[in-house]
C-alpha cells in the first residue's frame, strides 16, 4: 500500500483531507482521450474524467506501461525450430518478467479508491454520484487503510437518485424516481470462497448491462493481478428496468459484490448475506470436510435462495427451493448468464425479503461516516429540526405558510416596479410617486409579515454554524427537502403531462369548446400548483433577499430576526463561496432583486477582495435541450433546482480558477449562469416571446461568453432560438458591449460525418445571417450579416455534441464522445478566456444594474445605461484633466520665462519648434502616464475605445498652447515696439531725478550731519521736479468704458432712444430671443405677417424654432469667447486703455453678426441685437478692463509712480551727501530697480504655484469639470441663495467662474499663514540666491576679462533675464562709468537686498496679492482657463450641462442626471403650470412634447425627432430618485413661480414624496450621482 501510495505521489497524512473545492478549480492540465499519463497525474487526470461523467476514467494508462508495450510489439520472435527448448525456457522468463511488470502496474480500481480515501465527505459524494452517473459500482463497504475498520459510507449516497420503469398487473408503465438510500428494492449478493478461475464482476456485469463494465474485472483494460486496496470491499449497483419486455429484471434489483475471498472478510460476508434477497457464491472444488464446504452447507440449510456457482465443475444446473446450483466450467459466457439470471428471477419470486441501503447502517459493528463526522452529525441534526417545522403543512401551501415575502407581494412589487418603469398618462412624476408610494406600501406589507420558525431557524444556524458544518445542513437541507417534495412533485407532474396531452388533443381537432377552456384552466391550476410545490434552498435564500430588501426600503430591522438584516447578504455570500449557486433573476416572478443581488456581491467583493476579478459564462437554448447537464459535466457544478423541476430564472456560480491558471488567465473566477429554457410550455402564458427575448438580453448582456444550446435537429425550434440570440447579440452592439457567443448543437446522430458538420455549419452561417437581416430592421441597427454584429467564426465557434447517452436510459452510460465534446467545450472557453480580462466583481455589479434597469424600460437599447463605461470615462476625464493641467502648467512656466527675456529684449522672436522642445521633457511625461494609465487601470478594456481619441487630444492641445503662447509672445513682442515710448519717458524720469538728487547732494556734501536741512533741501527740490515732470506729462485720466460704447454705437445707429441704455440690459439673461429677429419670409406675406403680428401680441412667436435658440445662443457664447481673447491680448495693464480697443471688439462683433445671418434663410437680426450684445459684452469686460488701466495707470502715471519713489531717491541723495562711493550707491539703485521686477515674479511664482496646490488640496478644484461642479451645487445648497441658483441655470459658465475666484479668494485667505506666505517666503529666498549668484558671476567675469561696469551689468542682467523683467535699458540714463570697485558692489548688493525684499514680503497681503497681479496671471483665472475649456451646451430640456470636458467632442452630449424641465421654465400646453417632469424619466413614457410651445408636437421617446439641439443630445430612461433638484423645487417653489409667471398647480402638482427629502438628503445625494 505505501508503495501504491508512492507511486501516486500521496501520503497517507493526506487520507480525507483532498477538498472538492481544490478538485472543482479551473487546471491547467486538459483531458485527452486514450492519453497515456505518468504516475503523478493518475490521481488528477481520474478525477476530471470522473467529474465529466466519462467511464474511461477507469481506463486510463501510465507511459511507462504504455511503453514497454510498444517496445514488447516491436520484438521479433526467433523462428530456428532448433531453439523449441530455449523458446520455453525464454518464455518462462517472459512471464516472470511480465508477473514483475504488472506488480508494478498501478491497477485503475486502485487509483479510484486511492482518491476515495484521500477525499473528504463533500469530494467522495460528489465523485460518487458522478460514478454513478458512469453506471458504475460504487463503494459500498470499505475497509479502513490503517485499522481495517469497515465503514459505510452511507453519504456519498444521499444525492443519487435512480429512475425506473415497471408494468403494474393491467400492464401499465408505471414510473419511479427515489433516492437511493431509500429504495427498497431485492438485493443480490455475489462472492467467493477461496480462488476461482471465472470472473464474478464480469458475471454480474452480463446481468445488469452486457454492453458496459459496471464493475471493474480482471479483463477490463489496465487490469492487473497488482490490485491493493481493493480487497474487502464492497461494491453495489442497480438494474434499473424501462419497462420494456426486453428487461433482464421487471424490477429495481440491488447487485452487490464482495472482492477478494469472503473466508477473508467475514465481517462484510456475514452483513450481506444476511441483508440480501439472494445470495451467489462461486466456489472453487471443493472437499466435503473442507471449511469453506461446511459454511455452503449451513447456507444451503437456511431458508434465503442460495446460489452456487462451480467454476469448476460441468454438471447441468440444479433447482431445489430456493436452492440452486450451476456449473461454469467450459460453457458459453451468454448461456450461464441466462441460466444465471433465470435462476436469480425464480428465486427473487420466492423471496419477499427486501434491501433498503439506510438499513446497512443498523449493523454496530461497523463505522458509519455520518455518525463519525461531528459537523455532518449536527448540520443533520439542524436540517431535520428544520424540516419537522415544515412537515404540518400541504406541500402546495409551505412557501405560503413559510415563506410569505416571495409570494404575491413580492409578485406585486415586482410588477408595480415594471409599470414605475413604464409610466402612462400626462402626469409622469406623480404617476411614478404613486407606483413609488404603493410599492413602499408592499415593502411595509412584508415587513409585518412574522418570520416563520423555519427561516428564524435556518439563519441563526447559518449565523453560528462553523464554515464546515454550514455546508452539511446546506448539503442536509436540500437532500430533505428534495425528499419531502418528491412524491407531491412526481404526481403533479403526471396530472400536469395528462392534461398537457388532453389539451394538445382537443387543440389538434380544433376543438374551442367549452371542454377546451375548462381544461386549460385546470392545466393552469396544476401548474401553479407545480410552482406552489416546488421548494428547494433557492426558495429559502429567496425570502432571504425579500426580509433584506423589505428591510431596507423601510429602513427598519424585523423585530423577529435573530440577527440585523444587514448581515443577510454576507450568508448568501458564504454560500456563494462554498460553492451554492445564488439566484439571480427570480424565475417566478421573472424579476431581478436588484437590491439584495448587488448587497450579496458587495459582501462577496469584501470577503474575496475588490480587485477579485471574473469571467461570465451563460447558456441559453430551449427548454430541457441539457444546459445544466452540459455545465455541470464541464465544471462538477450541482445547479439547485428543486426536485423534478427545470432550472427557472438564472443562478450563478463561482467556479475558482488555481494559481497555476491565474499566469494563463486574467481572472480568479469564472461566473457560470444557467437560465431558464426559452419557449417552457409550463409557464403558463407566461413564456412569451418578449420574455424570451428579456431573458437572453440579460444573460447575453452580462456574460462575457455566451453558449447557445441547440438541442437534436428541429428547425422550427432552432429557427426560434436563433432569432431570439441574434436580436440579443444586436442589442448589445447598439450599446457598444462585446459578448461572444458559442454554439452548441447537442443530440448530433453522426458528429464524425465531416461534410454533414461542414454542411450543418453552412446551414447555421445562412440562419445566422438571415436572422441578423431580420433582427437589424427592427432594432434600427446597420447589419447585413451575423459577424457584422460580433466576431464569429463558423468553424471555431460552432461544437457538434454526441448524443449523452450510450444506449437506452436508463441503464446506459454516459456517452464518452459526449464527455469528449464536453472537454473539447472546456478547452474552448478557456482559450476564449484567456484573450479576455473578465470584469471586476464591482463592476459585475454595476452591469447587473443597467441591463435590469434597461430591461424594465420598454426599448433596452433606448434605456441601455452603461453605467461602467460613465464612470471609467469619468476616471479618464479626471485623468485628463490631470495630463492637461500638467502641460498648461508647464506651458505657464515657459511663457513668463520668455515674457520676461522678451521684455528685456534677450530675445526677438519665438518659434514653434523651440516651444515644442522647451515643453518636451512634460509632454514625455504625459505620454508616460497616459500609456500606464491605459494598461494598468482596471477598467482598460473599456478605456481602451477611447485610446486613440484621447491621444489624439492631447496632442491638439499640445499644438494648440504652443501656438497660443507664440500668438501671445508675438503679440506682447509687437507691444514692446510699440510701448519702447512710455517706457523710455518714464526711465527718463526716474534717471533724471537720480541724477539731479545726486548733483544736490554733492553741493550739500558739506552739510551731511544736518539732517533737517538735507530734508527740507531735498522737499523742495523733490517738488519742483514733480512740478516740472506733471507739467511735461500730463497724468492719464480714468475711463469711462460704457460712455465709449454707447457713443460707437449711436455713431452707427443714430436711431436708438436715449432711454434705451437705462434699461440695464443683459442679452445673456435672456431665454429667447425671437424679439430680436423678424422673419424674412414673413414679409413676402400679408396674411401670414398679419398672423405672426397677433400671435406676438398674445406673447406668441413661433419665428424661432429650438434649433434657432440654441444656434444663436451658440453664435453668441463663441463671441464671448473671442472677445475675451482680443482683451487680453491688448494687455492693457502693459499699453493701456485706447477707444480703439472698443471699435475693435464691435468691429469683430458686427463681422461675426453678418457672417452669421448669410446661412440664415429664415430670418434676420433686429439693430437691437447687435446693440445689446455688443453693449452686455462690454459690460462684461468692464472690470477686466478697468482693473488693468488701474495697475497701467499705477506703472506709468508719473504722478502716481513718481510720488511712490521720494523714499527710494531721498536714500540715494543721503548716502551721495555722506560721501558714499558710486559702486555703493549703484548697488543700492540696482536693488531699487529690481524692486517692482522682483514683486511682479514673486508673485506670478505664487500664483502659479497656488493653482498647482489647488489642484491637489482643494476638494472642489483637485478633479475634473463634473467635481467641480459637484461642489457648486453643495454649495448653492447650503447658501440658499436663488439668485445664484438661477445664475447657475440659465448662466453656468459665469457661476462656475464667480466660483472659482470665491474658492481660491477663501483659500488664499484661510491659508494664507501656512501656505501663501512660506510659498512667498520660498521665492524670495531663491530669487534672493539668484541674483547674488547673479552678482558673484558677473564680477568673476568681469576681473577674467579685465572689463568694465558695462560688461558688469550686461552679465548680470543676463542671467535674471529668464527670471525678472530687468534689463541694461533699466539703468541707461544713470551714469555708473566710475564704478570699478566690483567686490563692494557685490557687497553692497547683499547687504541691500534684504531690506528690499523685506519691504515686498511687509506689503504682501491678502488685499494687495490679487491686485499686484495683471488678470492673466492670477490663480483664480488660471484654473477658469483651465476648468472652463470644455463643454457648455445645455440640455433643451432642463438646462442641465452636458458633463464633457472637451470642447467640441465628438458624439452626443450627455450628463449624469437631469433636472426638472420647469427650472428651464417649461410649462404645460395651453396652462401657465410648470412643468414637474424629469427628462430621464419623461423619455421613459408615452407623452409628447412641444418644443417652445410651438405647433409640432413630438414623443418623449422619440425626442431626438425634433431635430437639432434635441437631437445632438443623449438622454437614457433613469428611474433615480434625484433628491437635489426635488428638494429644489420644493425649497424655491414661490421664487420660481415668480420668476416664469407661472406656478405649481394642476398638472404641474409637486408630488408629495418630493416634499420628504431634506436639504442633508439632497447634498448627500450628489455624492451618488456625480
Amino acid at each position: 500500500m505505501n508503495d501504491l501510495f508512492h507511486k501516486l505521489h500521496i501520503e497517507l497524512k493526506h487520507l480525507n483531507n483532498l477538498r472538492a473545492a481544490d478538485v472543482l478549480q479551473i487546471k491547467k492540465h486538459p483531458i485527452q482521450s486514450n492519453e497515456s499519463y505518468s504516475e503523478e497525474e493518475l490521481i488528477q487526470s481520474f478525477l476530471q474524467k470522473v467529474l465529466t461523467m466519462n467511464y474511461r476514467a477507469r481506463y486510463i494508462k501510465t507511459k511507462e506501461n504504455d511503453e514497454q508495450a510498444q517496445t514488447e510489439d516491436n520484438c521479433e520472435s526467433p523462428e530456428d525450430e532448433s531453439d523449441f527448448f530455449d523458446d520455453d525456457v525464454l518464455k518462462d522468463i517472459s512471464i516472470s518478467d511480465n508477473s514483475t511488470s504488472e506488480s508494478k502496474q498501478i491497477h485503475p480500481m486502485d487509483i479510484q479508491m486511492a482518491v476515495f480515501h484521500c477525499a473528504d465527505g463533500f469530494l467522495k459524494q460528489l465523485m460518487v454520484t458522478k460514478l454513478s452517473q458512469c453506471q458504475f459500482a460504487l463503494p459500498l463497504l470499505v475497509p479502513d487503510l490503517v485499522t481495517q475498520q469497515i465503514e459505510f459510507p452511507l453519504w456519498t449516497f444521499r444525492q443519487i437518485n435512480k429512475s425506473w420503469k415497471m408494468r403494474n398487473t393491467n400492464n401499465e408503465t408505471i414510473s419511479q424516481t427515489q433516492p437511493i438510500y431509500k429504495a427498497q428494492t431485492p438485493m443480490v449478493f455475489f462472492f467467493r470462497f477461496g480462488s476461482v478461475s471465472s470472473s464474478k464482476s464480469q458475471l454480474m456485469n452480463s446481468l445488469i448491462n452486457d454492453k458496459h463494465n459496471t464493475f471493474f474485472h480482471r479483463n477490463c483494460p489496465g487490469s492487473s493481478r497488482s490490485r491493493v486496496l481493493m480487497d474487502g470491499v464492497v461494491e453495489i449497483a442497480w438494474f434499473c428496468p424501462s419497462g420494456k419486455n426486453t428487461d433482464k429484471f421487471t424490477d429495481c434489483v440491488a447487485f452487490c459484490n464482495l472482492h477478494g475471498d469472503a473466508g477473508d472478510h467475514e465481517k462484510q460476508w456475514k452483513i450481506l448475506t444476511e441483508m440480501a434477497s439472494v445470495n451467489v457464491v462461486l466456489l472453487p472444488g471443493l472437499n466435503k470436510n473442507d471449511r469453506i464446504a461446511v459454511r455452503i452447507q449451513n447456507m444451503f440449510s437456511e431458508e434465503k435462495p442460495l446460489i452456487c456457482l462451480f467454476t469448476e465443475h460441468k454438471f447441468a444446473s440444479k433447482k431445489s427451493k430456493g436452492k440452486c446450483k450451476i456449473g461454469l466450467k467450459d460453457r458459453n459466457q451468454s448461456e450461464v448468464s441466462e441460466e444465471l439470471r433465470g435462476a436469480i428471477n425464480d428465486c427473487l419470486s420466492e423471496s419477499s425479503s427486501t434491501f433498503r441501503l439506510e438499513d446497512v447502517s443498523k449493523h454496530s459493528d461497523i463505522r458509519v461516516d455520518e455518525e463519525d463526522d461531528e459537523d455532518c452529525r449536527r448540520g443533520r441534526a439542524a436540517a431535520q429540526q428544520m424540516i419537522s417545522l415544515l412537515e404540518k403543512k400541504k406541500l402546495t401551501e409551505i412557501k405560503e405558510s413559510f415563506l410569505p415575502l416571495q409570494g404575491k407581494l413580492w409578485h406585486q412589487w415586482s410588477q408595480k416596479n415594471k409599470e414605475m418603469h413604464r409610466p402612462r398618462g400626462e402626469d409622469i412624476e406623480m404617476e411614478i410617486s404613486k407606483k413609488k408610494a404603493e410599492m413602499l406600501k408592499v415593502r411595509e406589507q412584508q415587513h409585518e409579515f412574522k418570520i416563520s420558525e423555519s427561516m428564524k431557524f435556518f439563519i441563526a444556524e447559518m449565523n453560528s454554524a462553523n464554515e464546515q458544518q454550514k455546508v452539511f445542513f446546506l448539503k442536509w437541507l436540500g437532500i430533505y427537502l428534495d425528499e419531502h417534495t418528491a412524491e407531491g412533485l412526481y404526481a403533479l407532474h403526471c396530472n400536469y403531462n395528462k392534461k398537457w396531452s388532453t389539451v394538445l388533443k382537443l387543440k389538434e381537432n380544433n376543438n374551442n369548446s367549452e371542454q377546451l377552456k375548462a381544461e386549460e384552466t385546470e392545466l393552469q391550476t396544476i401548474s401553479a400548483d407545480l410552482q406552489a410545490a416546488a421548494f428547494g434552498l433557492e426558495h429559502i435564500t429567496r425570502e432571504i433577499g425579500q426580509i433584506y430588501e423589505s428591510c431596507s426600503s423601510v429602513k427598519e430591522n424585523k423585530k423577529d430576526l435573530p440577527v440585523h438584516f444587514s448581515s443577510l447578504p454576507s450568508l448568501a455570500a458564504d454560500m456563494m463561496i462554498s460553492g451554492f449557486p445564488l439566484e439571480l433573476m427570480d424565475g417566478d416572478a421573472a424579476h431581478v432583486p436588484l437590491v439584495w443581488i448587488s448587497a450579496v456581491l458587495d459582501q462577496l467583493i469584501q470577503k474575496l477582495g475588490d480587485q477579485t476579478r471574473v469571467f461570465v459564462l451563460s447558456v441559453l437554448g430551449i427548454q430541457s435541450s441539457g444546459k445544466s447537464t452540459m455545465l455541470n459535466a464541464m465544471f462538477g457544478l450541482q445547479f439547485a433546482v428543486s426536485a423534478g423541476r427545470c432550472t427557472r430564472g438564472a443562478f450563478m456560480q463561482l467556479v475558482k480558477v488555481s494559481e497555476e491558471m491565474k499566469t494563463q488567465m486574467n481572472f480568479d473566477y469564472i461566473l457560470v449562469v444557467d437560465t431558464e429554457g426559452l419557449h417552457a410550455p409550463e409557464l403558463a402564458g407566461r413564456s412569451t416571446r418578449h420574455h424570451d427575448n428579456e431573458l437572453a438580453t440579460f444573460v447575453v448582456g452580462l456574460a462575457n461568453l455566451t453558449l447557445i444550446n441547440i438541442f437534436g435537429e428541429n428547425s422550427s425550434e432552432m429557427q426560434d432560438i436563433l432569432q431570439i440570440v441574434v436580436q440579443a447579440f444586436l442589442r448589445m452592439k447598439k450599446v457598444r458591449l462585446n459578448p461572444s457567443c458559442v454554439f452548441v448543437h447537442q443530440n448530433v446522430s453522426d458528429i464524425t460525418a465531416v461534410e454533414k458538420n461542414m454542411e450543418g455549419r453552412i446551414r447555421l452561417q445562412e440562419k445566422l445571417d438571415e436572422m441578423t437581416k431580420h433582427g437589424a430592421k427592427e432594432e434600427v441597427c446597420d447589419a447585413e450579416c451575423f459577424s457584422d454584429v460580433i466576431r464569429f467564426d463558423v468553424e471555431n465557434d460552432v461544437k457538434y455534441f454526441a448524443q449523452l447517452w450510450e444506449g437506452s436510459p436508463p441503464m446506459a452510460p454516459p456517452n464518452p464522445d459526449y464527455c469528449d465534446n464536453i472537454q473539447e467545450l472546456k478547452e474552448t472557453i478557456i482559450t476564449c478566456a484567456s484573450k479576455s480580462d473578465g470584469m471586476l466583481l464591482t463592476n459585475l455589479t454595476v452591469r447587473i444594474k443597467d441591463l435590469w434597469e434597461a430591461l424594465l424600460n420598454e426599448g433596452f437599447v433606448f434605456s441601455f445605461r452603461n453605467s461602467l463605461e460613465i464612470s471609467a470615462y469619468r476616471k479618464l476625464e479626471t485623468e485628463y484633466s490631470k495630463w492637461s493641467w500638467s502641460l498648461r502648467s508647464a506651458m505657464l512656466e515657459i511663457e513668463n520665462k520668455l515674457l520676461n527675456k522678451l521684455e528685456n529684449e534677450a530675445i526677438h522672436e519665438v518659434e514653434e519648434t523651440g516651444l515644442h522642445r522647451e515643453l518636451k521633457k512634460t509632454r514625455e511625461e504625459v505620454e508616460k502616464s497616459m500609456s500606464e494609465f491605459f494598461d494598468k487601470v482596471s477598467d482598460a478594456n473599456i478605456l481602451i475605445q477611447w485610446k486613440a481619441s484621447f491621444e489624439i487630444k492631447i496632442k491638439e492641445l499640445q499644438e494648440n498652447i504652443v501656438k497660443e503662447t507664440k500668438r501671445k509672445v508675438n503679440c506682447i513682442l509687437q507691444q514692446r515696439d510699440m510701448r519702447k515710448k512710455i517706457d523710455a519717458q518714464r526711465t527718463h524720469h526716474e534717471n533724471t531725478l537720480y541724477e539731479k538728487s545726486k548733483e544736490l547732494a554733492l553741493k550739500l556734501k558739506e552739510k551731511a550731519n544736518d539732517d533737517k536741512t538735507l530734508s527740507s533741501e531735498f522737499d523742495l527740490f523733490w517738488e519742483q521736479s514733480l512740478n516740472r515732470i506733471i507739467t511735461a506729462t500730463p497724468p492719464l485720466k480714468d475711463i469711462d468704458i460704457m460712455k465709449d460704447v454707447r457713443k460707437i454705437l449711436n455713431d452707427i445707429y443714430e436711431s436708438i432712444p436715449v432711454d434705451h441704455w437705462n434699461k440695464n440690459i443683459d442679452i445673456f439673461a435672456i431665454s429667447h430671443y425671437s424679439e430680436y429677429v423678424v422673419s424674412r419670409k414673413s414679409t413676402k406675406n400679408r396674411v401670414k405677417k398679419a398672423y405672426q403680428t397677433f400671435k406676438e401680441k398674445i406673447g406668441y412667436s413661433p419665428i424661432l424654432s429650438p434649433v434657432d435658440e440654441a444656434q444663436i445662443l451658440s453664435l453668441m457664447n463663441n463671441v464671448v469667447l473671442e472677445t475675451e481673447k482680443m482683451i487680453d491680448l491688448f494687455n492693457i495693464s502693459k499699453m493701456g486703455y485706447n477707444i480703439s480697443y472698443i471699435q475693435q471688439l464691435i468691429g469683430y462683433i458686427k463681422t461675426r453678426i453678418t457672417k452669421y445671418q448669410e446661412a440664415s434663410l429664415k430670418y434676420e437680426f433686429k439693430n437691437e441685437f447687435f446693440v445689446d450684445l455688443v453693449y452686455s459684452i462690454c459690460k462684461r469686460a468692464h472690470d477686466k478692463i478697468i482693473d488693468q488701466h488701474r495697475m497701467f495707470k499705477e506703472a506709468n502715471d508719473p504722478e502716481i509712480y513718481v510720488k511712490r519713489k521720494r523714499e527710494e531717491y531721498y536714500s540715494i541723495f543721503q548716502k551721495y551727501c555722506h560721501g558714499a562711493t558710486s559702486a555703493a550707491i549703484f548697488a543700492e539703485i540696482i536693488c531699487q530697480k529690481l524692486k517692482k521686477p522682483l514683486e511682479q515674479s514673486i508673485y506670478k511664482k505664487i500664483a502659479r504655484d497656488l493653482a498647482d496646490e489647488m489642484r491637489s488640496n482643494c476638494e472642489s478644484l483637485n478633479g475634473n469639470r463634473s467635481n467641480l461642479e459637484k461642489h457648486i451645487l453643495k454649495t448653492l445648497a447650503e447658501e440658499e441663495d436663488f439668485k445664484k441658483y438661477r445664475t447657475y441655470i440659465h448662466k453656468p459658465k459665469d457661476h462656475f467662474k464667480s466660483f472659482i475666484r470665491d474658492e481660491v479668494s477663501r483659500y488664499i485667505r484661510d491659508k494664507f499663514s501656512i501656505s501663501v506666505l512660506p510659498k512667498m517666503k520660498e521665492n524670495i529666498k531663491l530669487l534672493q540666491q539668484k541674483i547674488m549668484n547673479a552678482a558673484h558671476q558677473s564680477t568673476e567675469h568681469v576681473q577674467v576679462n579685465s572689463g568694465d561696469v558695462g560688461l558688469w551689468l550686461k552679465s548680470f542682467t543676463q542671467q535674471l533675464s529668464d527670471q525678472l523683467i530687468f534689463s541694461e535699458k533699466d539703468l541707461s540714463g544713470v551714469k555708473h562709468d566710475d564704478v570699478d570697485d566690483f567686490r563692494l558692489l557685490e557687497d553692497v548688493i547683499r547687504q541691500e537686498l534684504p531690506a528690499v525684499m523685506s519691504d515686498i514680503s511687509r506689503r504682501f497681503n491678502t488685499d494687495t496679492f490679487p491686485v499686484k497681479l495683471d488678470y492673466k496671471f492670477r490663480p483664480d483665472e488660471l484654473l477658469i482657463d483651465h476648468f472652463c475649456q470644455c463643454c457648455w451646451v445645455q440640455c433643451p430640456f432642463c438646462k442641465a450641462i452636458c458633463a464633457n470636458t472637451l470642447e467640441d467632442h465628438p458624439g452626443d452630449h450627455s450628463v449624469a442626471f437631469h433636472r426638472n424641465t420647469g427650472l428651464n421654465g417649461w410649462h404645460y400646453s395651453k396652462t401657465t403650470n410648470l412643468s414637474i417632469s424629469i427628462c430621464t424619466s419623461a423619455v421613459a413614457s408615452d407623452r409628447y412634447f412641444r418644443p417652445n410651445h410651438s405647433d409640432d408636437r413630438f414623443p418623449w421617446r422619440d425626442y431626438r425627432t425634433a431635430g437639432g439641439v434635441y437631437a445632438d443630445w443623449s438622454i437614457t430612461p433613469d428611474l433615480s430618485e434625484l433628491p437635489y433638484w426635488k428638494w429644489f423645487v420644493c425649497r424655491f417653489q414661490k421664487d420660481l413661480e415668480k420668476y416664469y409667471d407661472k406656478t405649481f398647480e394642476g398638472w404641474g402638482q409637486i408630488p408629495v414624496e418630493w416634499r420628504t427629502y431634506s436639504k442633508q438628503d439632497a447634498v448627500e445625494s450628489l455624492d451618488q450621482y456625480i
